[in-house]
């Protein structure tokens, strides 16, 4: 992301200690080199930051689809918002979740090569590009996640999931976030 920050991150004072906590807590799970800089930065508007990190909870890491689907909506996301701090977190839990290096290079091409996904993954990368370009899926869309077998509570999840990190994607890129520095492993 270029430019200055238009909301640098918070502080223990700017956020509430109970924020900033949460968000130091994160940056440990995330590995980051302190706390995430999406997080302080959120953080300082303390009465939206804790009922946004429960709503974006139930959705990731708790949703109803599997983590590697997740991830894959998740990057695909990030390359169609062209959202870099949202990739680079999202490349590193993605490989933990068990997509592979090829699979997450092929989300950030326009378009993937089909070889590198399976039917399911085809037709959530499909419904992906379609609610980000459309903000709808096309019966055909539906059709494919239907036969790939999303159940109905995966079916609801997938444009609330894609529809939440497309909206975190421009508040990161309106906001200006900031990369985090990540610890080596």
């Amino acid at each position: 992301m270029s430019g200055t920050p238009r909301i640098p991150p918070g502080t223990s004072a700017s956020n509430g200690r109970l924020n900033y906590a949460i968000a130091r807590v994160i940056g440990l799970g995330g590995g980051t080199v302190g706390p995430p800089n999406l997080f302080t930065t959120l953080g300082r508007h303390r009465r939206l930051f804790r009922p946004w990190l429960r709503f974006a909870g139930r959705l990731m890491p708790g949703g109803a689809l599997p983590r590697a689907d997740a991830e894959l909506v998740i990057l695909r996301v990030a390359h169609l918002c062209d959202a870099p701090y949202e990739r680079d977190h999202h490349v590193r839990i993605g490989a933990r979740a068990g997509l592979s290096r090829d699979q997450i290079a092929a989300l950030s091409i326009a378009d993937p090569p089909t070889s590198a996904f399976s039917g399911r993954q085809r037709a959530l990368i499909t419904a992906v590009d379609e609610l980000v370009a459309r903000h709808g899926l096309a019966d055909a869309a539906w059709d494919r996640l239907v036969g790939v077998g999303l159940t109905e509570r995966q079916l609801i999840e997938l444009p609330m999931l894609t529809g939440h990190y497309t909206m975190l994607a421009m508040t990161l890129n309106a906001l200006r976030v900031q990369p985090d520095t990540f610890r080596r492993r």
